[in-house]
This record gives structure tokens, C-alpha cells and sequence, in this order.
């Protein structure tokens, strides 16, 4: 495929958000923006936030990743499940309950004033960091494929991916974005589907015969038995179950689409539809990578890091039908995690450090503009980590993906668990040390965790582990007292 090519099936499917954008955006405002104005049908939210929830760290570390993993990520997707009916069960009531917009504002009625900032700061920390990330994976592709050919910096290529999104989340917010999920989901599936029939036609063999070739090998072992491995079946169960918990119940842009929903109920079967599905795409995702496996080794193809097998096969060696369809698919992997982000960080930051929705002495227009300058901020962040990943690109994206959730989501799991599973009154004052000492010393366990614990390597768990610390930590500064607002 020539860069030309390329580029043009990038500007035309952007063009087709625009179109759905002006569409969705009309007559928006803040509760629009914010929460959608609380229309948003249940099963188009279940059907876009597959996926939001899988971006295009799944669409292409996951594949590339069965290589060197087998396929035990499934045991972290059946901890996804679970996750997922906690957060139906026990987060979704509460956040209804209470009228949230932002879902940090529990914290505040729960524990006091310092406890809300660093669960709000901890969100937006996490957020940044992965959804640049996610952002970085597709943005690279680009690079390597298009804008290298025209000597065109990297960072001209980030610019003009975040002004993108710029231009079609500002105005629309969350509505926009439930709408264009949808859209995006479609082409990503399609391009799953269609990269494994492209596959299976190469190597001349019918899909059930490389399904039986799968299933035959040590490829598709999921389960992991040696306890001191990091990708052990029970860590990995329970670590793709908090993982779950923490980066979508505990999560402002994820929690934000199903507080666009009207009532709990929808809400609930938003959630388990869209839990149930997301099992069947995750295990479709790692066929392909099998699929993509078997066909790296007939043609003798090696590559540096396993995020650019997919790339790579689909765009070098499976013609320009199947380069197209990859294409289509990183893409509308791509602006979910990157729209989502920049709106959920927006409407934290807006409600919870600004205090924008309390303020009703200041007129609409201003706090709009004050809205604008906050997005505009956040897109100039994401812009600077963007090219500091560029620096450390050294190994799985979804691996470090885990890695930072490890650190910077324990502490909100502490502090929901603490104020859920509790009576007790924490020194609010306390927290935000509490908050920060508890991933240092996950960094110093999991750094030393081979010396210290007799060869045991710390894997997805660590996120556990950070969330116990700081769950400890709130119980040492606590008395008894105080009914949680949960069960008020």
C-alpha cells in the first residue's frame, strides 16, 4: 500500500465522524456534553463501549502478544466478566443513587474534601498516561507507514491526530461520543473478521482446518499452573477482574457513558450485554493472533516487537483489500480511546477541581469557555506524553498498559473498598499520602519481589497489592463512626 493511499482512507473515514459529529452535536449544552442529557439508549451504549473498552492497544498488542503468552489473556477476559457484574451490581446502584456526574463525587460525601481531590487526581493521572498510551500505538502506525515516506516529523503527525479529536469531541462531549463509538465498533469488528479470512485464504487452508492446527498446539494453552509465574490462571483471573473494577467502575470515562443512560436498569443491561460480548471478541482477537502466527512462520517473518506483527502481515505481505481493512480497524480502534479520554478528563477536571456544576452565579457561556480552555489543556498534555512514549518504546503496549494501572488505579480501588466495606471515618487529611507511599512502595516490591519472595514475579496483581496497602492505610487513619453513604 503507498503512504497516498493510506493517508486518503485515514482523511475519509475522519471525514465520516465529522459527518456523524454535526449530527450528534446540534443544540448540545453541558448536560449534553457531561452526561448526554440522559437519553442515550442502553444497547448503543453496550455496543460502542466494545470498542472503547478495547482500543487499539487490544487491536494490536493482543494478537501480537499470543506469540509469546499462548492464549492466557483469556483468563484475564473471564476476570473482565466477573469485574463487570460488580460494577452492575454494586458501583452502578450508588452512582444512580446519588445523582453523580462525575463518579468522584462519592468520595467527597463519603470521606471529606482531600480524599475527593486525590481520587478525582489519581483518575486523571491514570487517564493521561494511558490513554496516550493507546494513542501513541496508532499514531506510530501512521508514522512508520505514511509519514515516514514524506520525511514528516513525528510530532506533525501528533498534532494532527489531537486536533482531530479536538474538533469533533468539544462541542458534542459524551452525546457525540456514544454515537461515534457505534460506528467504530462496526468497522473494528469487521476488520477482525475479514483479517482472518484474508489470512486463512494466504496459507490455502480452510479456517477449521488452522482452528484444528490451533487447538492442537501449545498456542492455545490458557491456563498457567507455575505459581511463580506472572501470568498464573488465578492471578491473572483476579487481576483482569480488579483491572476490570478499577479502570471502568472506577473510572470516570467509562462510568460517564453509562450515566448517559436514563434509569439504573437500562444501565445494568448495558453492562452485562456489553460483558457477555466483549468475551467473544477477546477470543476472537487472540484466533487471529494465532491465525496471524501460523502465517509469520510460513513466510519466515520476524519483527522487533510483537505490536507490529499485525501491521506488518496486513500491510506488507496480504495485498491492499487486507491493508485497507487493517487500516479502517486501527482507526476506529484508535479515536474511542482518544475521544473518550479527552471528554471524561474535561468533565473531572471541570466538576471536580473547578467546581464548574456548584457555580450557578456564573452564566452558561462563561463556564463554556472555561470548558474549551480545559480541553484544549488536556489535548496539549496528551500531545507532550505522546512523544515521551515515543522515547521508550520498548516493549508490549498492553503490557505497559497494565503495568501503570497497576500503579495509579490501586489507590481508588483502596478508597472505594475502604468506603463501601466499611463504617469507619478516615482522617481525610491523611489520604493523599496514603494515596502516593502505597504505589512507591508497590515499585520497590515488584522491583525487588524475586529476592524478597523466594523467585515470585509480580504480574497484573500488583494492582492488588496497591489497593490493600491503601486500604490498610486508610484503617490505620480511621476511628469507628460514620454510616457510608452506600448504605444511607
Amino acid at each position: 500500500m503507498t503512504p497516498a493511499l493510506i493517508l486518503l482512507i485515514f482523511i475519509a473515514y475522519t471525514l465520516l465522524l465529522f459527518a456523524v459529529t454535526f449530527i450528534t452535536s446540534r443544540k448540545a449544552n453541558h448536560q449534553s456534553f457531561y452526561i448526554g442529557n440522559k437519553v442515550s439508549p442502553w444497547f448503543v451504549v453496550a455496543y460502542g463501549m466494545i470498542g472503547a473498552s478495547l482500543s487499539g492497544v487490544t487491536f494490536m498488542s493482543v494478537p501480537g502478544w499470543v506469540g509469546e503468552t499462548q492464549f492466557s489473556y483469556m483468563m484475564v477476559a473471564f476476570g473482565y466478566f466477573f469485574g463487570y457484574v460488580v460494577i452492575a451490581l454494586i458501583l452502578l446502584p450508588l452512582y444512580y443513587r446519588l445523582k453523580l456526574t462525575s463518579i468522584y463525587g462519592y468520595l467527597e460525601q463519603r470521606f471529606g474534601f482531600w480524599s475527593y481531590k486525590t481520587g478525582a487526581g489519581f483518575f486523571i493521572i491514570s487517564r493521561v498516561l494511558g490513554a496516550s498510551l493507546r494513542m501513541f500505538l496508532v499514531i506510530n502506525v501512521l508514522q512508520i507507514f505514511v509519514f515516514d515516506a514524506w520525511n514528516i516529523p513525528f510530532w506533525v503527525n501528533v498534532l494532527i491526530f489531537i486536533t482531530l479529536i479536538i474538533i469533533y469531541t468539544l462541542k458534542g462531549g459524551i452525546r457525540t461520543i456514544i454515537w461515534t463509538d457505534t460506528l467504530q465498533t462496526t468497522f473494528m469488528l469487521l476488520a477482525v473478521i475479514l483479517s482472518v479470512y484474508y489470512i486463512h485464504r494466504e496459507l490455502g487452508a480452510p479456517v477449521h482446518k488452522l482452528l484444528g492446527d490451533l487447538f492442537n498446539s501449545d498456542m492455545s494453552k490458557m491456563v498457567i499452573t507455575d505459581w511463580d509465574h506472572p501470568r498464573h490462571f488465578i492471578k491473572q483471573f483476579f487481576s483482569g477482574m480488579f483491572i476490570t473494577i478499577t479502570m471502568t467502575g472506577l473510572d470516570q470515562e467509562m462510568m460517564q457513558k453509562n450515566l448517559s443512560i436514563r434509569h439504573l436498569k437500562d444501565a445494568q443491561k448495558n453492562m452485562f450485554t456489553f460483558s457477555t460480548i466483549n468475551l467473544v471478541v477477546v477470543f476472537l482477537f487472540l484466533v487471529l493472533g494465532a491465525f496471524l502466527v501460523f502465517y509469520a512462520r510460513a513466510e519466515n517473518i520476524t519483527v522487533a516487537m510483537t505490536d507490529d506483527l499485525f501491521p506488518t502481515i496486513a500491510l506488507r505481505y496480504l495485498g491492499p483489500a487486507a491493508g485497507v481493512v487493517f487500516l479502517i480497524g486501527l482507526i476506529s480502534a484508535a479515536f474511542p480511546s482518544a475521544d473518550g479520554a479527552l471528554t471524561s478528563l474535561t468533565t473531572s477536571f471541570s466538576i471536580d477541581f473547578l467546581g464548574l456544576e456548584k457555580k450557578t452565579e456564573m452564566d452558561n457561556d462563561r463556564k463554556t469557555r472555561i470548558r474549551y480552555s480545559v480541553h484544549f489543556s488536556f489535548a496539549i498534555i496528551f500531545f507532550i506524553c505522546i512523544l515521551m512514549f515515543r522515547q521508550m518504546n520498548d516493549r508490549a503496549i498492553i503490557d505497559k498498559l497494565f503495568t501503570i494501572a497497576g500503579y495509579t488505579y490501586g489507590p481508588l480501588l483502596g478508597l472505594y473498598t475502604f468506603g463501601l466495606f466499611t463504617k469507619r471515618t478516615v482522617k481525610d487529611h491523611y489520604t493523599p499520602w496514603i494515596a502516593i507511599i502505597s504505589p512507591v512502595i508497590c515499585y520497590f516490591l515488584s522491583h525487588f519481589s524475586e529476592v524478597l519472595f523466594n523467585g515470585y514475579r509480580f504480574g497484573f496483581e500488583l494492582l492488588l497489592v496497591n489497593g490493600f496497602l491503601t486500604f490498610a492505610g486508610l484503617w490505620i487513619f480511621s476511628k469507628k463512626g460514620l454510616k457510608p453513604v452506600a448504605e444511607a
